[in-house]
């Protein structure tokens, strides 16, 4: 396939940018490795979502006659030309778009505490997903704890699909809290959105500076310790649902070698990356909410296009997200106790069963991982890499092609088309 733009993800920036460059006249190709478009936030297309803003995006994506490949990964890309391969169940796909737009989203933030590896214990977004897709929580008691606002979103849900919230534990200080509640007057919409949710966890508390210590469990969960100041207790619980914020599936970019600032792609105000004709939007390029990232996409999807002066329309309503989002980001900011949480023999690298104690011992992400083979299981450290970007303050210093676990067939017809060419 040779489209005008490729977008891989089909998020709120993915669609965005797809309808974007798809009304400027593009053949545009989306690839997304879920069976629907939405992305984490809107998961499940639009028969899930009861707002407004997401019917009218999913209503007009679905309009469209881009291509768009569902189920479909990337594990490898290439630039100069720029061209990427990618898997569905059944085939090979190759693709040489004329200009990519990057709209891969984040996964949540998982950090270590004894007893995280203990069945039951999981993301908060993790459970939402699998209790959306038909896991019984009716009944179960569910303790939801970490950072963020998904925490209230999570709570809320749960709790109206009959789980007992037993209650929500929010690591960020009440003063924080209060500090944002306070931005949020600015923002009608989201303080509508807020009240809304505190109204469906009524009954539920929701404490600040309180966080899980660790979960105690024979087999599976059975209970969690709590945190709150020098005061601990402890909570009988089915699930713990628990995830400290968002953090950027920028692994592509490093791939293609676009720069970066910190764990985030660096982009300019067209969203336009490092690289020549490669654009980023949404949550790879900072963690910011769905409206800065459905604005990010629109902006990319006009700027891969040509459109900058629409693009450039859009860069007030940008700029008010960012403001929302820096707001949010400075509110929930991780407290440096939480750096404290594992002892030496809690598991860091789930994969490679690698110890906190171990990892003391290396000075880097690299050393850690000759020595240790920390970051080298099967999640290629898309969980560990970003645990000890925190405890430790490394960081990841390389990315490698295939990004997911690929067919052999796969990769061997791709190397042997690529010697084909060569000779």
């Amino acid at each position: 396939m040779k489209p005008d733009v490729a977008i891989v993800g089909a998020g709120p920036a993915g669609m965005a940018a797809a309808i974007r460059a798809t009304a400027a006249g593009a053949q545009v190709v989306i690839l997304d490795d879920s069976p629907g478009a939405g992305g984490q936030i809107w998961r499940g297309m639009e028969q899930t979502q009861n707002g407004r803003q997401a019917r009218e995006w999913f209503h007009t994506f679905a309009a469209l006659r881009s291509s768009v490949l569902n189920n479909c990964r990337v594990i490898s890309a290439s630039r100069a030309p720029l061209k990427l391969l990618a898997e569905t169940p059944a085939h090979r796909v190759e693709i040489s778009p004329r200009a990519l737009i990057l709209a891969t989203g984040a996964r949540e933030l998982f950090l270590p505490f004894p007893g995280w590896t203990l069945p039951g214990v999981m993301g908060a977004g993790g459970l939402q997903a699998m209790a959306k897709s038909g896991l019984p929580i009716a009944g179960k008691r569910i303790v939801v704890a970490g950072s963020g606002p998904l925490l209230l979103a999570v709570g809320a849900y749960l709790k109206s699909h009959g789980a007992k919230v037993k209650l929500i534990a929010e690591q960020a200080s009440r003063m924080a809290i209060a500090r944002f509640a306070v931005h949020l007057i600015t923002q009608p919409a989201k303080l509508a959105q807020a009240a809304g949710l505190q109204l469906g966890l009524r009954g539920v508390p929701y404490l600040q500076g309180c966080w899980v210590e660790e979960a105690f469990g024979d087999r599976r969960l059975q209970s969690v310790r709590i945190r709150r100041g020098v005061k601990t207790w402890t909570v009988d619980c089915d699930y713990a649902a628990i995830a400290y914020g968002l953090y950027p599936n920028a692994e592509l970019a490093l791939l293609l070698g676009c720069r970066m600032s910190g764990s985030c792609v660096a982009v300019d105000e067209l969203q336009r990356a490092s690289i020549e004709n490669v654009y980023c939007a949404g949550e790879s390029t900072g963690i910011g909410g769905v409206d800065l990232s459905l604005v990010e996409g629109e902006i990319a999807g006009y700027a891969a296009t040509g459109e900058t002066g629409r693009a450039h329309a859009l860069f007030a309503r940008r700029k008010r997200a960012q403001t929302f989002a820096e707001a949010l980001n400075s509110a929930f900011a991780l407290r440096p106790e939480l750096r404290n949480l594992p002892r030496g023999d809690t598991f860091v690298c789930r994969c490679e069963d690698v110890t906190f104690k171990h990892l003391q011992q290396a000075t880097s992400f690299r050393a850690a991982k000759l020595h240790t083979r920390c970051g080298m299981g099967p999640c290629q450290a898309r969980v560990c890499g970003p645990a000890t970007e925190f405890l430790f303050r490394w960081k990841s210093e390389s990315v490698r092609p295939p990004l997911f676990p690929a067919r052999l067939e796969t990769l061997i017809e791709h190397k042997t088309e690529e010697q084909e060419t060569l000779s």
